[in-house]
């Protein structure tokens, strides 16, 4: 319909529930404010990038230049002259080479119980209800308020006394070590984990059972595969945890005069940084630096899809 005006033009009659049209200035202001809020999160982007990135590289470059360089050059990320003997000065001479079998011999037995109690432990209480399932998950969840400081100098007496029973479990030794990573870790495992299972689906458990396979059975067979991006995340979290853990070894792996050291890659950098004395091997330190940052930084990037993606999954189901 159309109306005429006092000019006599006809104009369409606008309905009550049109909504009237926007000016351009409204539009124009909100194009403003859109391109100005993208404008600031490519920058802000940015410079989070470089505070990443910087460091990383500037470690690495360190590796590569002579101790001069180092100490007349500290901010440069171009040497003069790539030192790749400084790598294996710090793998032989700064005994870097044991540190790390130390480590991943510690590590392999450690993330191996941490990944097979916790999931265990949070498929239970995840799936079966059972007298005392909350107060369980509660004492788990606990662990995760208690700082291992409060709990050093029972630890390290309990560590003590039990050497004097059981020699394998004694200080110094691989095995008490995995065991108290095991238990340090357990606790935002089976959280982690326990989320992870409530979001997976009844009716393939149900099925499963209707097709005779055992609570065992079920759980190894068709359960945990169905939670392997969960895995897959809690236990890169595992080893980045595990890796740079520096405390506890300290603790706990403390050679008595005689005994071999085996120590683990964070002590070994400690020391290689307190023995040099005044030496100052500054190139050989940032070469084990180097060695001991890229495995987890490989690790993580090659498995950043399968974290991610088990991060978001109970979100997205």
């Amino acid at each position: 319909m159309s109306t005429a005006t006092h000019d006599g033009l006809t104009r369409p009659e606008q309905s009550p529930d049109t909504p009237p049209k926007r000016g351009a200035g409204g539009g124009s202001a909100a194009a403003v404010g859109g391109r100005f809020f993208n404008g600031f999160s490519h920058v802000f982007l940015l410079v989070w990038a470089v505070m990443v990135i910087y460091p990383l590289l500037w470690v690495v470059m360190s590796a590569l230049k002579t101790d001069s360089e180092v100490i007349r050059q500290p901010l440069s990320l171009i040497p003069a002259k790539l030192n790749w003997d400084n790598f294996a000065r710090a793998w032989g001479a700064g005994h870097l080479g044991s540190f790390f079998l130390n480590t991943v011999l510690v590590l392999a037995g450690s993330v191996t119980l941490t990944m097979l109690l916790g999931s265990m432990a949070a498929y239970a209480l995840a799936r079966y209800e059972f007298r005392g399932n909350r107060l369980i998950y509660y004492v788990f969840l606990s662990g995760l308020t208690l700082p291992i400081y409060l709990a050093a100098v029972p630890l390290f007496k309990g560590v003590y006394n039990t050497s004097v029973y059981l020699p394998l479990l004694g200080p110094n030794k691989h095995l008490m070590l995995i065991l108290v990573y095991v238990a340090w870790s357990l606790s935002f495992t089976v959280f982690f984990m326990h989320s992870f299972f409530r979001t997976l689906p009844n009716t393939i458990a149900e099925a499963a059972m209707v097709d005779g396979a055992s609570h065992s059975r079920l759980f190894f067979s068709v359960m945990l595969p169905m939670s392997k991006p969960g895995l897959i995340s809690i236990g890169i979290f595992n080893v980045l945890g595990q890796w740079n853990q520096w405390y506890l070894p300290t603790l706990l792996m403390q050679s008595v005069a005689g005994e071999e050291k085996n120590q683990v890659i964070a002590q070994g950098l400690i020391e290689l940084s307190v023995n040099q004395g005044y030496k100052s091997d500054w190139s050989g330190l940032f070469a084990g630096v180097t060695m001991a940052m890229l495995p987890v930084l490989v690790v993580y990037i090659i498995f950043q899809r399968q974290v991610q993606s088990g991060l978001t999954a109970g979100v997205g189901k």
